[in-house]
């Protein structure tokens, strides 16, 4: 592959990702949430405790919020300022996936390998919607490289980095981030018949390592709930914060502990990855199925310089996440990094030699047809569902649709045309997405157009209440205040008080001079529907929120 289209894949890949963090506002719940809590953390200077709207939080580790605050603290409490650091991490994903790769494969596959990753639809959407899993798959990722080098040489430096590595994973996610190396590893030893591995001596010092490197945040959760038993989480009274942590956020999944349940289908994350891996996804699936024959086809037994890292890993993790009582379509993204480098392995293959022609062919008429009408969906959504997208952006995806067609159909190409018209693709339609349709959509979260009307009208927060319901975090952290939430015989008649219309009536009952100062028409944005989508029928879709002046 020439290096030359690499680099420009790459910047351009990075560019959207830049452009996402700046145009697309924060989502609820979880991004938002997340966000909301970074800056509470950064106001009330709590570090080691972590609050939600004032509340006791504990549901997430608090590296994702350490980074963020401090990234407020520097740069100023915007939503662009949150989602730097788990930025920084994507990158750190690409790059740790390229090193790993190239420990065991050619510079072409690793180079492959970075590629696919950062280009998957998954790795464009956690740059905006940003949950710990960005920055979980840069540690665990990160590890990963550095423990197959300490494998590979035997340094020192390789060991170091990747128990820091583990730790500052568990510190983001929790234990999930020391078990995905051990399912990456455990396998290849096993498959490589190295048995001297399971008994090396320095894991007892990669153990202590990581013990003292969770520390603070050990501290902070024996301070705020250890101490302190009985607080309610999720309607549930907790013993112990450390228990929580450790054990039944993530093992409860299976032992029926864990408050959750929900889309526990074993195949629930892989038809997700229908969409979070395009365009890559049949490309993997191959690649996969290739490496288990030829697995069995040598009697399970690798040769010298064979890996099982990253096949065995991806493998193994999903079989141990699909079994969970409690899944979403994020859980799977922390192995997308292996799913790239087995990808990879096919595309050098079909691409760069001449093992599987036939097989190339077909994939390509497929995806070609695929990549068509991605873009002809994506010129409809310029144009049909949001008046607030100006009418030549559509046009603009238009010549973008054609210079497509120009890239398959032209004869001389340096770079293979099944490549360069995956990129392509995928970063140009989330180009258009982030810049257009995301912020679009988004004018109907009623959170941030609340604080968006509030901040505009330079309203006084201190006098304004939600009546019997948060209506999302981004209300709160594009406010920079917390609201308090009330019943309606908590109302008092010198607040402003943003409610549901249908509570309306209600509130004139007991305030009959009431005024509605504004209304605002939202929608569940991370819900989308075709009712919705379709402006003759979207008025039925939506609910209608009004800030009263009692």
């Amino acid at each position: 592959m020439d290096k030359k289209y690499f680099n420009v894949i790459i910047a351009s890949t990075v560019v959207v990702y830049i452009l996402s963090m700046f145009y697309v506002p924060l989502m609820d719940i979880d991004a938002a949430q997340y966000a909301s809590i970074s800056r509470e953390m950064l106001e009330r200077k709590s570090y080691l405790q972590l609050y939600d709207l004032g509340k006791d939080y504990l549901d997430k580790p608090p590296m994702l919020f350490w980074l963020s605050t401090i990234s407020m603290k520097i740069f100023g409490i915007h939503d662009w300022a949150y989602r730097l650091p788990s930025f920084l991490f994507s990158l750190i994903a690409i790059y740790s996936t390229f090193r790993l790769a190239y420990i065991f494969y050619k510079k072409e596959i690793a180079l492959l390998s970075a590629l696919v990753l950062a280009t998957s639809q998954a790795m464009f959407l956690i740059n905006h919607d940003v949950r710990t899993d960005t920055m979980l798959m840069g540690w665990v990722t990160f590890s990963l490289w550095q423990l197959a080098a300490w494998y590979a040489t035997n340094k020192w430096k390789y060991f170091l980095l990747g128990f820091i590595g583990i730790a500052g994973g568990m510190m983001t996610k929790g234990p999930i981030a020391l078990m995905v190396p051990v399912f990456a590893l455990v396998p290849h030893f096993i498959l490589r018949r190295e048995w001297k591995q399971f008994f090396r001596w320095e894991y007892l010092l990669g153990i202590f390592i990581i013990a003292i490197a969770l520390i603070p945040m050990n501290i902070g959760l024996y301070q705020q709930f250890d101490m302190h038993p009985g607080k309610i989480i999720n309607n549930v009274p907790i013993k112990s914060g450390l228990r929580f942590y450790y054990w039944t956020q993530s093992f409860g999944r299976y032992t029926g502990e864990n408050v959750f349940k929900e889309m526990n289908e074993f195949t629930f994350l892989l038809q997700n990855m229908l969409w979070s891996f395009l365009p890559w996804i049949i490309f993997f699936l191959i690649g996969l199925l290739l490496n288990v024959v030829r697995l069995i086809q040598d009697k399970f037994k690798l040769a010298q310089k064979e890996e099982w890292i990253t096949t065995g890993g991806f493998i193994v993790t999903y079989c141990v996440l699909a079994r969970s009582q409690a899944q979403l379509p994020h859980y799977i993204f922390i192995v997308f990094p292996l799913a790239s480098v087995v990808t990879a392995k096919l595309l050098y293959k079909l691409l760069f030699t001449s093992e599987f022609k036939k097989l190339q062919n077909v994939l390509a008429v497929f995806h070609f047809i695929l990549f068509g009408l991605l873009w002809l969906a994506i010129i409809g959504l310029m144009y049909w569902p949001f008046a607030t997208i100006p009418k030549f952006v559509s046009i603009i995806a238009l010549i973008f649709f054609i210079v497509y067609l120009i890239i398959i159909f032209r004869k001389k190409i340096k770079c293979p045309k099944l490549l360069l018209a995956a990129c392509f693709t995928t970063i140009g339609i989330n180009a258009f997405l982030n810049t257009e349709f995301y912020p679009s959509l988004l004018s109907y979260q009623r959170g941030s157009m609340f604080a968006a009307y509030i901040q505009n009208n330079k309203i006084d927060k201190s006098n304004i209440v939600l009546l019997n319901e948060n209506i999302g975090h981004s209300l709160h952290f594009y406010s920079n205040h917390i609201y308090p939430i009330v019943s309606l015989n908590e109302l008092n008649n010198k607040e402003m008080v943003i409610a549901k219309k249908d509570s309306l009536p209600l509130i004139m009952q007991r305030f009959p001079s009431a005024t509605v100062i504004t209304e605002i028409k939202t929608y569940g944005v991370t819900q989308l529907s075709l009712p919705f989508l379709n402006p003759k029928l979207r008025e039925k879709e939506l609910i209608i929120y009004d800030l009263i002046k009692l």
